[in-house]
């Protein structure tokens, strides 16, 4: 998949929310019943805070352009292996979505680290999800959206990606 680029005059498309609102006490019930995808350092902390270990955890450092610390000093203190990928803000580069297809199918960590911007890393891990998974992302200041990889929302996310430019 070649990488994609969001064109200016798209931008307010991709600012509506995906998925659906939920807390952190929702987490223990979502994980006992779906794979869980963590986009964003918040989140991807919470998570860890809360036992569960997402299949994958995709985070940059920054939560709102404010560097976070919390869960990266918790992959570099914990020795957990990581991912390193570039994505430019308002890309998805074909690096990000390698590094999604072989983390959701094990060939690599199920860490992956970002330097620029994860925040479109949503498209690439709802469209590579396996079934019966859950991407749960980060929605600054107003707390976590679950998005289910079923059929309507999986078109959903695939008709955004297709709205994006080729990029190199």
């Amino acid at each position: 998949m070649a990488g994609r680029r969001l064109p200016p005059e798209k931008r307010d498309v991709f600012q509506e929310p995906v998925g659906y609102d939920i807390s952190e006490e929702d987490l223990p019930e979502i994980n006992a019943k779906h794979l869980i995808i963590a986009v964003g350092d918040v989140v991807s902390l919470t998570m860890r805070r809360n036992g569960i270990v997402p299949l994958l955890s995709v985070y940059d450092g920054f939560t709102e352009r404010h560097e976070v610390t919390g869960f990266a000093d918790l992959v570099k203190n914990g020795g957990l292996a990581e991912t390193v990928v570039s994505n430019p803000p308002g890309e998805i580069t074909s690096e990000l979505v390698d590094a999604v297809k072989n983390a959701l199918a094990g060939r690599s960590a199920g860490i992956i680290r970002v330097e620029g911007e994860e925040d479109l890393a949503l498209l690439p891990c709802v469209l590579y999800a396996p079934e019966n998974s859950v991407v749960i992302y980060g929605w600054p200041g107003r707390g976590m959206k679950a998005v289910d990889t079923d059929g309507p929302t999986r078109t959903r996310i695939a008709q955004l990606y297709d709205m994006m430019e080729e990029s190199k």
